[in-house]
């Protein structure tokens, strides 16, 4: 298996100990990993799909003190580019996630999974159920039903409040737009998701975040009328499972107390204060929750 190393040490994408990045050559195109701390492995999966990990270490670096933590890219985005973008599927994300697990010769996956990577957590689980040894989903994506669609309608609704749109006008009237063009735009997009927090304010506060729209477009069409398959699948899906939710997610709550209920071995938490980024909004009750699972089912 080809690989590239270097490491990386300072700046913002991460806070303690140094991370080591490399690259594993993929079907399609090199897979961009980083590989933080020591201890008991854990797998972190990125949302999206056609997203990037750099997002998620902020906060989810804190977990280097007791656990190895891997993040990588996702096939498609940030540092993972492919040709051909929109021939991705929902099994191709599978496929690289397969491919890394052998890669790091790892017998079992434990695998925290947020928004899309929680759909993409249970895939794979549904697919090498005895490659995985747990999963944390957290503002997990819906994988059936017109949940999605409830969640779209919903952002769309929280984009025309009075809140983001007295933000808006504060944005406009900064005068960033003539200072610099770059952080503009991505305010722009920052506020394009406010409606996933529960204060929107919070938006522009959080780790920036790029989707490439071919990926994510591709990704979601194949997984079209997979839903009954991946519920017959889910209903004999022996591993421990604890799923966090924040109660003003613009994702039904009806998604996760579905899946909790269908899963034999799943806990739901509902998070009192938080949308769905909860690992912000609600860091220090999220990560109890995260690291008390953690610490019941591994061992160093």
């Amino acid at each position: 298996m080809a690989l590239e190393f270097n490491v990386v040490t300072g700046g913002a994408r991460q806070r303690g100990p140094p991370a080591r990045e490399y690259t594993v050559a993929g079907p399609a195109g090199p897979l961009c990993v980083v590989e933080l701390g020591e201890g008991p492995p854990v797998v972190v999966l990125h949302g999206g799909p056609g997203a990037q990990h750099d997002y998620l270490l902020p906060a989810f670096s804190q977990l280097a003190d007791e656990y190895r933590l891997y993040f990588y890219d996702q096939r498609g985005g940030g540092r993972s580019p492919v040709q051909r973008p929109l021939e991705i599927t929902w099994r191709d994300h599978v496929a690289d996630l397969e491919l890394l697990r052998s890669t790091w010769e790892l017998e079992r996956l434990a695998v925290i999974g947020y928004s899309w990577g929680g759909l993409l957590a249970l895939l794979y689980a549904t697919e090498h159920r005895q490659r995985v040894e747990m999963l944390i989903l957290l503002a997990p994506a819906a994988g059936w039903g017109d949940y999605q669609r409830r969640f779209r309608e919903e952002l769309e609704r929280r984009s025309r409040s009075e809140a983001v749109a007295r933000l808006r006008a504060e944005l406009e009237a900064s005068g960033l737009r003539e200072r610099d063009a770059a952080a503009y735009r991505q305010r722009l997009f920052d506020l394009s998701v406010a409606g996933y927090y529960c204060d929107p304010r919070v938006a522009l506060d959080s780790a920036p975040f790029v989707v490439q729209s071919q990926v994510q477009q591709a990704t979601w069409l194949s997984l079209a009328g997979h839903g009954p398959e991946l519920r017959r699948k889910l209903r004999s899906l022996q591993v421990p499972t604890l799923i966090l939710q924040g109660r003003h997610d613009p994702m039904p709550l009806e998604w996760t107390q579905e899946l909790a209920q269908l899963l034999p071995t799943a806990r739901l938490v509902a998070l009192e204060d938080s949308g769905h980024v909860p690992y912000v909004e609600e860091a220090e009750r999220t990560f109890v929750e995260i690291r008390r699972f953690l610490s019941e089912r591994l061992t160093g």
